[in-house]
């Protein structure tokens, strides 16, 4: 009984080693050399200051500011996840019905236009950065008449939101997409 006991505390020390801090240490490792960037949290900065990440949104609530795809979470990151509400739910349906409403009013559009999904509904981390090209360039006009921008002005906005178009991963995958956050950076070196 004693040896058993013995090996299986030896097995369950060296498998904590192994799996608790050689392994750790090693990927870890991989990532600072392959990766440091996004290992270290994509971090955008400027002046030396982090202002926020490319991986996790933040609440643009201004109508100085493209608006980001609405959180279920309110864009805190420790609990990450999604609202959970069903396609049946009537709670998703008047928030979607909510945000539609204020989406079309916020951007002085006709009752009748389509607005992209990703503006009605939250991502299931509810931490998504991106929406669509269709999303941005239909809060342009805001954002220029807001900020009072002339025609060169509208021209850089253009050329801004063009540079920031990600396009469809491996060309295949996914949807153009805009990354908010720094979409609106951006926006604020706009003279």
């Amino acid at each position: 009984m004693r040896t058993q006991i013995s090996i299986a505390f030896k097995f369950l020390v060296i498998m904590t080693l192994l799996t608790g801090v050689f392994y750790p240490l090693i990927l870890t490792g991989i990532a600072q050399v392959a990766f440091p960037q996004k290992a270290n949290g994509s971090f955008i900065r400027k002046d030396g200051k982090i202002l926020g990440s490319r991986l996790i949104g933040q609440k643009f609530d201004s109508n100085a500011y493209f608006w980001s795809r609405p959180s279920a979470i309110d864009y805190n990151p420790v609990p990450s996840g999604a609202s959970n509400l069903g396609p049946t739910s009537k709670k998703l349906f008047s928030q979607a019905n909510d945000r539609r409403n204020d989406f079309i009013k916020g951007n002085n559009l006709q009752y009748t236009s389509s607005i992209p999904g990703e503006m009605l509904f939250a991502s299931a981390s509810g931490l998504d950065p991106h929406t669509s090209l269709d999303a941005v360039l239909l809060q342009v006009k805001r954002i220029a008449a807001v900020r009072h921008f002339n025609n060169s002005q509208e021209k850089k906005l253009n050329d801004l939101i063009r540079q920031n178009t990600e396009k469809r991963q491996y060309r295949i995958l996914g949807e153009e997409r805009i990354n908010i956050v720094e979409l609106n950076i951006g926006l604020d070196a706009i003279k």
